[in-house]
């Protein structure tokens, strides 16, 4: 049972904003913070915090309470389980009056076993090789308290040694249990450790990089109780001072990039425990408010991972940079050769995250095929519309160059929200037409295509859409139906083979609907009429059929 005193003391020490912001992402409102309410679906934030009142309230669905109470409904906990949630994330030691307490006990297990690891690695020179190799310090080693661990029955022996409850050395995920058996196996074996701390300075669990060339080269804990590798950030506690103060942050991928980034100086670096950037970090990034420099290798990973986090940041509102390290050096082999000053310089003058990632987007796509075409420019505006409307409209001019394609295709914002009604209006043609405004979607985005209809076909055979397919020989770019059409996905941009395919059945259902205009002309005697109709039947349609292109005929009859 937790101790009343201690419990009053804890509660008197919690500060609602930096317990809730653990795990949803707060803004400042006013006095107050707000985000979208995590205990139902909303798009409006109606969550409300009080740093004063020290208390939550939700307006939408009248949940509310103190930290305590969010970390219960949240976390599904009982009241004393909340507690020592909170007491963890706060790196507070509750006081127990009697029994035991799971997180004390897991704590203390996590903290010998990190003493322990210590103490090996001096013990182990392919260990000690391998860090002076990449170049890391003595210093370094003992600010990030580096390790080793060897043989799984070491860790076994040294638990059992010092009475560490190998159920707790479990729960903290340290050793895990055999298969349908009784005995343990440590999690780790022959690697370096790096202990993981929670942002406020609690270790939580171990990652560990192999020294024997095992397949998998850097493991983590798994997730428990105290460990969330999706929430946290490595070497975020050492680093969190010199964020607030410097309003940066450096991501970077691994262990080894953070401790040469501190090494050389770059003290507001952090790494992700080998999973992607994702909005589960962000409560945790927006503390401080800092500028993010994201720092990742240049290979084919680095990039699609610096892609992903570009997109997700930049529509989160996060203002920030990338930084590719080139040739295929990471940032920690760079300063280990003593590379300092040329990663200062990539840091400085690394690449917005917005025009990042609508180059990025772009280069995904051959620009000179239309379809493809098409899809990046899809990709790039359902980008763009979810960005502010300042955001939005101060990149539009960008992407449009980026696209060699006009600015006006992308819309002002209030045109974009007349799209969808000119959208509904297309899409209210009846379905054989279909095929007509294809052709004229794709004439609009090729000039050659273009000129070939108009030397097979006149624009008045298109009827309702004559004025349609003028307006893209005309070059009107910002004629709001075309604009309506080259935005609508419904409608697609074909490649030469599709477009030949569409124009011939275009031509077929045309002559057909002519035999049959030709059928019900008095003015023509049967004797036109059956010259007319056998033109139509046996010569023009049976060469479409056969794929070729037949040149407008006007059927005029023969002299």
């Amino acid at each position: 049972m937790i101790d009343k005193a201690s419990e009053e003391q804890l509660k008197n020490s919690i500060d609602i904003v930096d317990i809730i912001s653990n795990y949803i992402e707060l803004k400042k409102s006013g006095a107050n913070f707000k985000a979208n309410c995590p205990f139902h679906e909303e798009k409006t934030p109606s969550f409300v915090v009080s740093p004063t009142k020290q208390i939550y309230h939700c307006f939408s669905c009248q949940v509310g309470g103190d930290a305590i109470k969010f970390v219960q409904d949240y976390e599904k906990l009982n009241y004393p389980e909340a507690l020592e949630k909170i007491a963890s994330i706060m790196n507070f030691s509750l006081t127990h009056t009697k029994g035991d307490n799971s997180y004390l006990e897991t704590r203390r297990v996590l903290e010998q076993v990190q003493e322990w690891y210590s103490k090996n690695l001096n013990n182990n020179s392919i260990a000690t090789s391998y860090l002076k190799k990449r170049g890391v310090s003595t210093q370094s080693i003992e600010k990030f308290g580096i390790g080793y661990i060897g043989k799984s029955y070491e860790l076994i022996n040294f638990l059992s040694a010092n009475f560490l409850p190998l159920q707790e050395a479990k729960e903290a995920g340290i050793i895990a249990k055999k298969d349908n058996q009784n005995s343990f196996y440590a999690r780790l074996t022959e690697r370096v450790t790096f202990p993981i701390y929670s942002a406020s300075g609690a270790i939580v669990g171990f990652g560990g990089r192999t020294i024997t060339n095992h397949p998998a080269k850097y493991i983590n804990s798994p997730q428990t109780k105290l460990f969330n590798k999706s929430q946290l950030l490595y070497g975020y506690s050492k680093a969190k001072t010199d964020i607030f103060r410097e309003k940066k942050i450096i991501i970077c991928e691994g262990y080894l990039d953070v401790i040469l980034f501190h090494q050389a100086g770059f003290n507001t670096a952090v790494a992700t425990l080998g999973t992607a950037l994702t909005a589960e970090h962000l409560p945790l990034l927006r503390k401080g408010e800092p500028e993010i420099i994201l720092a990742y290798d240049g290979d084919k990973a680095g990039v699609m991972a610096g892609l992903k986090a570009s997109i997700m940041l930049s529509e989160k509102g996060f203002d920030g940079s990338i930084v590719l390290f080139p040739n295929g050096a990471d940032p920690a082999d760079m300063i280990a050769n003593g590379k300092v000053q040329e990663v200062a310089n990539l840091l400085n003058s690394g690449q917005k995250l917005i025009p990042f990632a609508i180059e990025m987007m772009a280069k995904a796509y051959d620009l000179q095929n239309p379809r493809q075409k098409e899809i990046a420019f899809t990709e790039i505006k359902k980008f763009l519309d979810k960005l502010t409307p300042i955001i939005r409209e101060a990149y539009i001019s960008y992407s449009a160059s980026i696209l060699n394609i006009p600015s006006t295709l992308f819309g002002s914002v209030a045109e974009v929200k007349k799209v969808k009604s000119r959208k509904s209006e297309l899409n209210t043609l009846p379905k054989d037409n279909i095929g007509i405004l294809n052709i004229i979607k794709t004439v609009s985005q090729n000039k050659k295509l273009l000129k070939k209809l108009l030397s097979i076909v006149e624009p008045s055979l298109f009827k309702e859409y004559t004025s349609l397919l003028e307006t893209v020989i005309n070059d009107n770019k910002d004629e709001p139906n075309l604009v309506g059409l080259i935005l609508d996905e419904t409608y697609k941009i074909l490649d030469e083979k599709q477009f030949k395919k569409e124009l011939i059945n275009f031509l077929i259902t045309y002559y057909n609907n002519k035999s049959k205009s030709i059928v019900t002309d008095n003015s023509l005697s049967s004797i036109e009429k059956g010259y007319l109709i056998r033109k139509i039947k046996t010569d023009i349609i049976l060469r479409l059929k056969q794929g070729e292109i037949v040149k407008f005929n006007d059927l005029k009859l023969p002299k």
